[in-house]
């Protein structure tokens, strides 16, 4: 194994080992990555394995990490690791290696140069709402009745980005069905108010949607001659995200994935998506590899971004946020205040536009989801009002 561990981490070396500088430190990260053994094919998920195992802990080394898979037929084809901030791994160590059925775990120890964080934002947590995914053509889910696929994936979305534990905190909001396509659409006329609702009833800052737009299956794939063999089918899978501020509802990020891979199950089976045969079947193993991609893409996406709140209440001087603990505040922290405002363009296109105050407030109280702000110095604060913005000033205290 630790031959097999040598080659890939050689292979690994011209895209995972990146530029050394002055401003690190070396420090141990233990992490373990999990694949599946497809076709018997126990060296291509070690590979797997191992490689998932290196991005995430070069992700937890504030490492921006973005992982793009490309799977044929179950069997992987293409890994192409992105590296887009600094960091070296000195040393690779294997812990253990298990296996149950056809689940692989390999865990290991790696040593670590990751460089100072770029920014202070990525220090901050930023509560992302998972919405219910849209299935756009649900004639397609035909085939094994598969019409719950839409919560299924989103709770599996919901699921990476939980295990990345990075500076995107899920909410999971995935139990009612919304209309997201106007979302997707270039006339860009979503609704404001719908992002706002979210956000608000999920305490979550930002806001992401997304819409299931193939389910399509080939034809059959082996021969009716030979009966002696389940049937099998080639089964596509497509899903595009898009990432919104539902404080001042800017579309931040949008992107889309697609795959395909084998549907084992009979045409006339009724498949239960909720269900671990499912997901460890070709074609659900598929979506959860496309679902961990976005974790690592969304997590680079949101780790300089603002953590933003807003004044929930005022009373005699103390101001009432929605950030707490769980955002990573700290008491006496410094936060400036915005007014939110809209500009209307040529065209009658009215777009977010924040106004930035001169006024400052300092932490006094901090709970898990809030704190209570006072103005420094006890200084007066013209205008400022319930929903009005509020954003870390900076890291340092």
């Amino acid at each position: 194994m630790n031959s097999f561990l040598s080659s890939v981490f050689a292979g690994l070396s011209a895209t995972a080992l990146l530029t050394f500088s002055p401003f690190t430190a070396a420090q141990w990260y233990e992490s373990t990555g999990h694949a599946q053994v497809k076709s018997s094919d126990v060296g291509a998920a070690k590979s797997a394995a191992i490689k998932d195992a290196i991005t995430q802990a070069l992700v937890f080394s504030g490492a921006r990490v973005s992982s793009v898979q490309t799977l044929v037929d179950g069997v992987l084809m293409q890994d192409q690791l992105k590296i887009s901030s600094h960091g070296e791994i000195q040393k690779i160590e294997l812990v253990s290696e298990e296996r149950h059925n056809n689940q692989l775990a390999i865990t290991l120890r790696l040593d670590i140069f990751a460089q100072t964080e770029q920014c202070p934002q990525s220090s901050f947590k930023k509560f992302v709402a998972v919405t219910q995914s849209q299935l756009n053509h649900r004639e397609q889910a035909r085939m094994g009745q598969i019409f719950d696929i839409d919560k299924a994936v989103s709770k599996n979305i919901y699921t990476a980005l939980q295990k990345s534990k990075m500076s995107a905190v899920p909410i999971a909001y995935y139990n009612n069905a919304i209309k997201v396509d106007k979302y997707f659409s270039q006339q860009h006329d979503y609704s404001n108010a719908q992002l706002e609702d979210i956000s608000s009833r999920s305490n979550a800052q930002y806001v992401l949607l997304s819409q299931i737009t193939n389910l399509s299956t080939s034809d059959k794939l082996n021969s009716d001659y030979a009966f002696w063999q389940d049937e099998s089918y080639q089964r596509s899978y497509q899903i595009e995200f898009t990432l919104f501020d539902g404080t001042t509802y800017e579309q931040l990020w949008q992107n889309s994935y697609k795959n395909q891979a084998i549907w084992p199950f009979e045409k006339t089976a009724i498949v239960d998506v909720n269900s671990s045969m499912f997901w460890q079947s070709p074609y659900g193993q598929s979506i959860n590899d496309i679902n961990q991609t976005l974790s690592y893409d969304l997590q680079s996406a949101m780790a300089c971004l603002p953590t933003q709140g807003k004044i929930m209440h005022l009373d005699q001087g103390n101001i009432v946020i929605n950030l707490g603990k769980a955002h990573g505040l700290k008491k006496g922290q410094l936060l400036s205040i915005a007014h939110h405002n809209y500009l209307t363009d040529a065209l009658g296109n009215t777009m977010p536009h924040k106004v930035i105050t001169l006024n400052s407030i300092r932490v006094e109280q901090l709970y898990q989801q809030s704190a209570i702000a006072v103005s420094i110095n006890n200084a007066p604060l013209p205008g400022v009002q319930i929903n009005d913005i509020v954003e870390i000033v900076s890291q340092n205290l």
